[in-house]
């Protein structure tokens, strides 16, 4: 896991100062590290009959349709208002200044459906957790959230159901 950690460049004072952003473009770009991470992420999931994985704009798309790939699984998106062109479920929430707000598509999963959650960072939690109430609330099974990265001190796993969150990689 460390050789994967390193894989991940640090930017300091971004987007604002006194915050060190976790750039995981530099992971993505090497294709061995991104297979790595990939594969070991899917393996998890092989015998649980996953029916969708969920990716979260827009980073979480890029997982979330690996995962998906290598599962046999569909890919849903979850995007911005005004990105989906069909009727859409909505959920705002919270963030440290202001509200956002996320759309699924109405249809995008049956009751039932197991699904992952995929996205590429776990911090605060707020987003995922908008992200669970869309798929509880079209009756889809959730079967976990999977993250590439997480930031421990941030806490963000509380805000998320007890026992479904997995990260390939934590970071103090």
């Amino acid at each position: 896991m460390e050789e994967l950690k390193s894989k991940i460049r640090n930017i300091p004072d971004f987007p604002k100062e006194g915050i060190v952003f976790k750039d995981i473009t530099t992971l993505l770009s090497d294709s061995r590290s991104f297979h790595r991470m990939v594969d070991l992420i899917a393996h998890r999931y092989f015998n649980q009959k996953i029916d969708q994985v969920v990716g979260v704009e827009a980073r979480g798309f890029i997982l979330g349709a690996a995962l998906a790939y290598k599962l046999g699984a569909g890919i849903t998106l979850v995007r911005k208002p005004g990105k989906l062109p069909y009727r859409t479920k909505s959920k705002t929430y919270a963030l440290e200044y202001g509200t956002d707000t996320l759309e699924i598509h109405e249809d995008a999963l049956k009751p039932g459906d197991r699904v992952i959650i995929a996205d590429d960072l776990l911090a605060t939690g707020g987003t995922v957790s908008a992200v669970v109430e869309l798929v509880e609330g079209l009756g889809a099974e959730l079967v976990e959230c999977a993250f590439m990265t997480e930031l421990m001190f941030l806490d963000g796993r509380k805000r998320l159901p007890e026992g479904k969150v997995y990260s390939l990689l934590q970071f103090d």
